[in-house]
């Protein structure tokens, strides 16, 4: 009788969790599957049997000076996952997301386990920084599984053979957010303008963030106090952004994520850090302004790695600013405010973006195949050519 097949799964953040328990899944519903997991992630993958000999919380580090801050943890868990690995002697390993910890698992993973694939589930954005990463990636795994078709031919030139499998975050399904009654469980009226703001999903973007859309928002609300302001508060972070939105000078909705979908569809207008959310909001069918702040040291380390013109992806997609795009020093009160203010006031201007935004979306892939199945035909296929 023959073992089953082990597959090690490793997420180091939020968004790979849903991704390996998305893979995990779809890798369980194949007709005749017989499939095991082990590795690292959190309770999502735990869900699906992934056993974490860590809590990923502590590898949720963004930027250059936060990374150098906590890089004898990164060490310490880097040399945990390959101790796991050794010990599990995995027929693949999908390394997901979080690129400063997969690269360096991957790296000791190629030496310590020389015979197994390795895959990468979601690759750097290198069009939009550090191109060089595309080499240092081809030499450290197998096989990418990239989330957007234009991301393939970067890595390809490097002769990393890649599969796009699409994103996730093309595929939410929004029919069961009820846009007015989240609006009447809150008392505010079908025609009063709401803001819903987006603040992120890490420690260091609340810190940065929050303390600007405050200021942002006083300066919108004394030029019109019919403003209705909501707040998405992300899991990870939730006592956090409450806690914040309490000492407000002015009432804010806090939202749950079960309330996340309903607040997007209901927003007149949407505030957001940058991230998978902008595609999120523009699924919504929400007209949004993007912004985004690093450590001042992180920036300035940083700078001059960003190739790209945009950070929001349908802008990237489209080759165009649907969404303006204010990023450190230009992501002040004043500029956020003024080009908030400018979409509440004009309804015509919010259609087009709206539009124009799903237009995008329809460049990315929208509509296309189950993304998390597409990955685990992919990884399959790996495994079988590897065992011929």
């Amino acid at each position: 009788m023959s073992r089953p097949l082990k597959i090690m799964l490793v997420a180091a953040e939020a968004s790979g969790d849903a991704l390996g328990a998305g893979l995990a899944g779809a890798l369980k519903a194949r007709p005749g599957a017989d499939v095991m997991f082990v590795g690292v992630g959190g309770p999502r993958m735990a869900e699906q049997g992934v056993e974490s000999p860590f809590d990923i919380a502590e590898l949720s580090i963004h930027g250059w000076v936060e990374g150098f801050r906590a890089y004898g943890i990164v060490k310490r868990r880097v040399a945990d996952t390959v101790a796991l690995g050794l010990a599990e002697k995995p027929d693949a390993v999908v390394l997901i997301d979080s690129w400063g910890f997969t690269i360096r698992v991957a790296k000791a993973l190629r030496t310590a386990l020389p015979g197994v694939p390795l895959i990468k589930y979601v690759g750097p954005q290198v069009w939009a920084s550090r191109p060089g990463r595309a080499k240092t990636l081809a030499a450290a795994v197998d096989h990418l599984l990239a989330l957007y078709a234009f991301d393939a031919p970067w890595f390809e030139r490097e002769g990393l053979a890649t599969t796009v499998v699409g994103s996730q975050a093309l595929h939410v399904d929004m029919s069961g957010a009820d846009p007015a009654a989240f609006r009447a469980a809150r008392g505010i009226a079908a025609d009063a303008p709401l803001l819903v703001v987006l603040p992120g999903s890490r420690p260091s973007e609340i810190q940065l963030m929050t303390p600007v859309y405050e200021a942002a928002i006083a300066r919108l609300k004394a030029s019109d106090p019919t403003l209705e302001i909501a707040v998405v508060a992300a899991g990870t972070v939730a006592a956090d952004v409450t806690a914040r939105v309490a000492t407000w000078p002015f009432r804010a909705h806090v939202v749950g994520e079960d309330q996340k979908y309903a607040a997007m569809r209901a927003a007149t207008v949407a505030l957001a850090t940058s991230g998978t959310v902008s595609t999120e909001l523009a699924l919504a069918g929400a007209p949004m302004v993007i912004a985004y702040r690093f450590q001042p040291l992180s920036y300035a380390i940083m700078k001059p790695f960003f190739t790209g013109k945009y950070a929001t992806l349908f802008n990237h997609a489209a080759d165009e600013e649907i969404a303006r795009e204010l990023i450190q020093n230009d992501a002040t009160p004043d500029r956020l405010a003024g080009a908030v203010r400018r979409l509440l006031a004009d309804p015509e201007a919010r259609r087009a973006q709206a539009d124009r935004q799903t237009a995008a979306l329809d460049l990315m892939g929208r509509g296309g195949a189950d993304p998390s199945a597409l990955a685990a035909e992919a990884v399959l296929k790996v495994i079988a050519a590897r065992a011929t």
